[in-house]
């Protein structure tokens, strides 16, 4: 067992069947032909032959049984794996939902627990499941994909290998009923493995890839003092309302700050004396903790006009980019008291707008 904290290796593929899991395998048997004390914690194999093969030869440990709703689900052992204290242990499918019972509602939460033991660890996730691409899934597929990794935890793994498959030999897979069973072929054809859908996704997924070589020559050029590495950070300021579009504002923010290699604010301007109603307030809060896991500070300003504190906030913060929504005032609105965008953007001139539409079509921040 390695000391401190351990670390991470990401299998990244576009979709399922890509072959991840075949892939994370073969490689613990080189790990484990080279003496390294290596375990599984937890494979999905999905009843695919060649996968449960690549199974054997390992010690494997014990899963957590739970009793839900009069039926046995087997959850990883969190406790179990630290207890045995292995080098490195193979958890599959890091964005999966825990059962009701278990001790952390998400898989991923356990890997970190695994690794703040000193832990190694080597797990597998499609690129859909990255939090700050689910609006872009979402626009793609048309699916919004509920379970979630945030992108901190992606960010510290020490290594991320992209596990590739052209589209042509992917549907060949499905149709062969390598991915899914028979019966559930056509529906998957149909839907999310489409042949457009398979491509786009791939392309998030290269990208991904790119963006962690990207990271690793950053780092090696602060680490030597080049001059890349000595250019002034960018900063990104995201303006948030509360209601269905401010997530997708704080996940546009972060990935525009992510390729600048930049920071991210996100700002809330509360009028004196406006009370939320419970939904506005809730909404309000998941954005906040999804800029919080994504890396994001969070600010709370209260002041009579929206465009002027955002200003005021851009300028002390040395913003370089400013996100907002569409405006939610109607067109008599913006006539008789101005246009907030408008407003700033005239006040801001040396700083980037983007303004971001809603695309599900609901009412925008």
């Amino acid at each position: 067992m390695t000391g401190g904290h351990g670390k991470l290796k990401v299998f990244l593929g576009a979709v399922a069947g890509v072959g991840k899991t075949y892939k994370m395998l073969s490689e613990a048997h080189r790990r484990l032909s080279r003496g390294e004390d290596i375990v599984i914690g937890l494979i999905e194999t999905h009843g695919r032959p060649a996968t449960a093969e690549l199974t054997s030869g390992f010690e494997q440990m014990p899963l957590k049984k739970i009793d839900y709703r009069g039926a046995e689900f087997y959850e990883l052992d969190t406790a179990a794996v630290i207890a045995r204290r292995p080098e490195w242990v193979l958890i599959d499918e890091l964005a999966h939902t825990n059962i009701p019972g278990t001790v952390h509602a998400k898989r991923w939460q356990s890997v970190e627990e695994i690794r703040a033991a000193g832990v190694n660890v080597i797990t597998t996730l499609n690129i859909q499941h990255v939090e700050s691409l689910n609006d872009v899934v979402y626009e793609i597929t048309g699916v919004r994909v509920r379970e979630t990794v945030p992108d901190r935890v992606v960010d510290t793994a020490d290594e991320i290998e992209l596990v590739d498959c052209t589209p042509e030999a992917l549907i060949n897979r499905l149709q062969r009923g390598d991915i899914y069973r028979e019966e559930k072929v056509p529906q998957a054809l149909a839907n999310f493995f489409r042949r457009g859908n398979i491509v786009a996704l791939r392309e998030l997924a290269l990208q991904r890839a790119a963006e962690e070589v990207d990271d690793q020559l950053q780092v090696y050029m602060q680490a030597h003092d080049m001059a890349a590495g000595r250019l002034a950070r960018e900063h990104v300021l995201v303006c948030i309302a509360p209601g269905p579009l401010a997530q997708k504002l704080v996940r546009r923010g972060y990935r525009i700050s992510k390729r600048m290699h930049g920071t991210f604010d996100v700002v809330f301007v509360r009028p004196p004396g406006a009370c939320l109603t419970k939904r506005e307030q809730e909404s309000l809060q998941a954005a906040c903790e999804l800029a919080g896991n994504l890396g994001g500070r969070v600010a709370e300003i209260e002041g009579d006009s929206v465009a002027n504190e955002i200003i005021r906030y851009a300028g002390e913060a040395g913003a370089t980019a400013i996100v907002m929504g569409q405006s939610a005032r109607s067109r008599f609105q913006e006539i008789a008291k101005g246009s907030i965008i408008n407003r700033i953007m005239r006040a801001t001139r040396e700083i980037d707008i983007i303004v971001v539409g809603d695309t599900e079509g609901r009412a925008g921040s």
